[in-house]
């Protein structure tokens, strides 16, 4: 039985890797460290996964059986998608390792590699990306502290709801992504969110924009007209 530690078990990280024994290593020592983890041996269903859920990092091969991987990247990046890449990969010349941060890799670590490092790695990818693996999370000013249930803003207090900060928590999880209202429905007000209309959403992302920026000059917040909201 693997021993976890739990601080972490809220980050979700992909794993594209061809080799399965290799795939289980990674796999063991991210499920070591606490995180949640989802591999897969190819980039057959990858796209899917990600339209459907909400991971914090990639960490993929370059020799994959269907598609080189940092041509794999490439194309996400072109879709408009801003998940944080570490490249684990054999292929070490200098060429392609400026390749891969060419197609959109934000670390490159060659074979072998060492399993320490490779958690050092991810977790300061997770840093700058406003992930942290302390039961904070952090965008721009905004620091939450997730097992506190307290928001700060320019290390001040915001005094929210349970509502609102579940609301405020729910979009910083899925910054990359703009989420429609059925979605933060099911998301925040859950089993009661299939009692109220849509419009309760704008009613709420109102009342909390007034809180979070009362004068208006963050605009932490944007509506997609017809869809939904995403953090800017």
């Amino acid at each position: 039985m693997i021993e976890r530690n739990q601080t972490n078990r809220a980050i979700e990280i992909i794993i594209i890797e061809d080799e399965e024994d290799i795939l289980e290593l990674i796999e063991y020592h991210l499920l070591k460290a606490g995180y949640s983890v989802t591999g897969f041996l190819s980039t057959e269903n990858v796209k899917q996964f990600l339209e459907e859920e909400s991971p914090a990092l990639m960490i993929v091969d370059r020799n994959l059986p269907d598609v080189e991987g940092s041509e794999f990247v490439a194309q996400l990046r072109e879709e408009g998608e801003n998940i944080p890449v570490i490249f684990l990969t054999a292929k070490n010349k200098p060429d392609d390792i400026e390749e891969g941060f060419t197609r959109g890799a934000d670390d490159y670590i060659t074979k072998p590699f060492n399993n320490k490092e490779l958690l050092l790695r991810v977790k300061a990818i997770l840093r700058r990306s406003g992930i942290q693996a302390n039961n904070k999370v952090k965008y721009r000013d905004i620091l939450i502290n997730i097992q506190k249930q307290e928001v700060y803003i320019e290390k001040q207090l915001i005094e929210l709801t349970p509502l609102e900060f579940n609301l405020l928590y729910t979009l910083i999880k899925h910054q990359n992504q703009t989420l429609e209202r059925i979605f933060l429905l099911d998301e925040v007000w859950q089993d009661e969110g299939e009692k109220i209309n849509e419009k309760t959403v704008n009613v709420a992302i109102r009342r909390l924009k007034k809180k979070i920026d009362p004068n208006e000059t963050k605009e932490y917040i944007a509506s997609v007209w017809g869809v939904g909201y995403r953090l800017r």
